[in-house]
């Protein structure tokens, strides 16, 4: 046997990165299917949006009650959501996310669009960024027959969990430099970004220097073409070279963080950055005290899990 493909060269936990490229994946993968939930009246499918690369959304609506445009339907805010998983593991169709994504949709009253990107080492990134960007246009077009009933592109925001939340702010930057491709006019009311990835080349102070090595090492097998290794613009935000943080197309930003949380330096900076960049959208900045890195998925219900969904709804409340 090649001794590479039993040397590990990344273990998360939740998988392990072999040095032959191959990965094992131990946890994160399970699925639930998508239908009728119950306990909150939304409905969801799956609907496949490039058959080549078989990326695949799951839609979500809560029930329609009163018409409230001059065709006599309802329009709904659209959410679109990236889930988290390092690039590596999780999918839009992962019980956790699905039940947290169900609970938003009725709280909140609005369709939301959950990618199912291509996950990494076998489809090494840029895929993931490429496969958000078409689900993204994809959803604002109407190409479904939920979103061009009921969606309204005027009132659109973008979500994501940890290299979701990474995402998230890279479509948010994409959408502003060039332009959607979707020929619907669009408008990205806000953007939220909970416990977003960044990283650096240069480890920050407050940064385990265990966390960045091992963020270093992944990134470079995941995206071994990374301009700049760590310093690409599409992890390090604020690295000589990266699109002016002015360039934000939404209009407002929640960036939610945890004080345990070892990306918590690099949010915090990105915050800050933000704030200083001249932009002309209003950022808030959320803390969840004592916990750590995404808690709210592993802790649902938890007092803190729900403090932090709370203030998730009021912002998409416009608050």
């Amino acid at each position: 046997m090649d001794s590479s493909s039993s040397e590990i060269l990344v273990d998360a936990g939740s998988f392990r990165l072999y040095k032959d490229g191959h990965a094992d994946r131990t946890g994160d993968m399970e699925t639930v299917p998508a239908g009728f939930d119950a306990d909150t009246g939304v409905t969801s499918k799956d609907v496949v949006i490039d058959a080549v690369t078989g990326v695949f959304v799951r839609l979500y609506l809560p029930p329609i009650q009163a018409a409230t445009d001059d065709d006599g339907k309802t329009k709904l805010p659209i959410l679109v959501f990236f889930h988290g998983g390092y690039f590596v593991v999780g999918s839009a169709s992962c019980p956790k996310r699905h039940r947290n994504i169900n609970d938003i949709v009725a709280r909140a009253r609005l369709i939301a669009v959950s990618v199912d990107y291509r996950l990494a080492p076998e489809h090494l990134l840029p895929a993931a960024y490429d496969d958000s960007w078409a689900a993204l246009n994809w959803a604002l077009s109407g190409a479904d027959p939920w979103l061009s009933e009921h969606g309204d592109t005027g009132r659109v925001f973008l979500a994501g969990v940890s290299a979701g939340g990474n995402i998230a702010h890279n479509m948010t930057i994409a959408v502003g430099v060039r332009g959607l491709d979707a020929a619907v006019p669009a408008r990205i009311e806000g953007t939220i970004l909970l416990h977003p990835s960044f990283c650096g080349e240069t480890r920050m102070e407050g940064e385990p220097e265990e966390f960045w090595e091992s963020v270093k090492k992944r990134w470079s097998i995941i995206f071994p073409d990374a301009k700049g290794g760590l310093d690409d613009p599409r992890m390090n935000p604020m690295a000589a070279g990266a699109p002016s943080l002015t360039k934000l197309a939404c209009e407002r930003m929640l960036v939610c963080a945890a004080s345990e949380d070892p990306i918590r330096p690099r949010e915090r900076a990105y915050y800050d950055a933000v704030k200083r960049s001249g932009w002309g959208g209003e950022v808030d900045w959320f803390e969840s005290e004592g916990e750590g890195h995404a808690f709210f998925v592993r802790k649902y219900g938890s007092s803190k899990a729900v403090k932090l969904m709370d203030r998730v709804i009021a912002f998409l409340a416009g608050h």
